[in-house]
């Protein structure tokens, strides 16, 4: 399921084992705080998760729960999160960079959902799209192109 992937100085099946305890945990509480580079891995593997959740297939069902820990948590991915992410492309969670951890220095944040209650930073409204432009006409767009040298 994953292919590039931050290895996080642990062996495959802890690393793996520990990822998917921390995507279900952040399915449930929709918080976490944990070191940034933790963070951005979880990121990736609780959107997919979501992807799953909207999908709202069977075969998405049994992708998602053999993932996450808990029929709770499948439960809650097809449900609730389905219908508030239904209209968002991607994008689901949001990294908040909070402080240095003090025994060993590593950089901590929080990665919350995007959209939900008690969120720490309100998601930014969407952007308007610009105006369209009126196509230009072969000769102009031929013109506008042709770089001319300097003259010496």
């Amino acid at each position: 399921m994953v292919t590039n992937f931050r290895k996080l100085g642990r062996p495959t099946g802890h690393r793996m084992a520990m990822l998917r305890t921390m995507v279900s945990q952040l399915i449930k509480h929709e918080r976490i705080e944990t070191t940034v580079a933790k963070a951005k891995e979880v990121r990736r593997l609780a959107d997919r998760m979501v992807q799953l959740g909207k999908e709202g297939t069977e075969l998405a069902k049994k992708r998602a729960s053999s993932f996450v820990r808990g029929d709770d948590i499948v439960y809650k991915l097809f449900t609730e999160f389905a219908y508030r992410y239904k209209n968002r492309v991607g994008g689901y969670t949001r990294l908040l960079r909070t402080r240095i951890r003090q025994g060993d220095a590593a950089e901590m944040a929080y990665i919350e959902f995007i959209d939900h209650a008690n969120e720490l930073k309100q998601a930014k409204p969407a952007a308007p799209q610009p105006p369209e432009r009126p196509p230009l006409d072969p000769w102009t767009k031929s013109r506008l192109s042709q770089k001319w040298a300097t003259p010496k």
